[in-house]
């Protein structure tokens, strides 16, 4: 488990991406700029996306299209403490029917799940859990709209936001 203490948190997932793309330096520079820690849930595609959130911390798994250097280098699922919640973060399989119940058997005693996957936004809470998708930042979508988030940690509470991006 990792021990990291930030107050907020961008969440990127499904970008998709195979280098430079000036869609998600737009995000870094601006939706990202003041954030603590990166989020990304998955599907990535090539390590050298990362490299555009500079300095950031950057917690990440894998996701199903990744290339297999990253598929070697990052966790499948890995839970993250901030200010004693704890965050479980996976890229997620399969289809979206009941994904969510799927991936919360894959942790116990988490306060947020975050997931990728479906390219579907989801910011929601379950019984005391929030439940947190970011959507696709530049891959396809269904609605065509693609999306980052935003969690806000503090000693009390996690609060998502869902951005819908231009």
């Amino acid at each position: 488990m990792d021990i990291i203490d930030p107050m907020r948190i961008g969440v990127i997932s499904d970008t998709h991406l195979n280098g430079y793309d000036n869609r998600l330096e737009e995000i870094a520079e601006g939706l990202f700029r003041d954030v603590d820690l990166i989020m990304h849930a998955g599907d990535i595609v090539e390590e050298g996306v990362l490299d555009v959130f500079g300095a950031k911390d950057i917690c990440a798994v894998r996701g199903n299209m990744d290339s297999a250097s990253l598929r070697n280098a990052l966790p499948e699922k890995r839970v993250v403490e901030i200010h004693g919640h704890r965050i479980g973060l996976i890229h997620g399989w399969g289809g979206p029917f009941a994904i969510e119940k799927k991936l919360l058997n894959e942790f116990s005693n988490i306060d947020c799940l975050v997931y990728g996957h479906t390219h579907r936004a989801v910011n929601k809470v379950k019984n005391d859990l929030l439940i947190f998708n970011p959507g696709s930042a530049t891959g396809r979508t269904l609605k065509g709209i693609n999306s980052v988030g935003i969690l806000e940690v503090d000693d009390n509470t996690i609060k998502g936001r869902i951005i819908n991006l231009e």
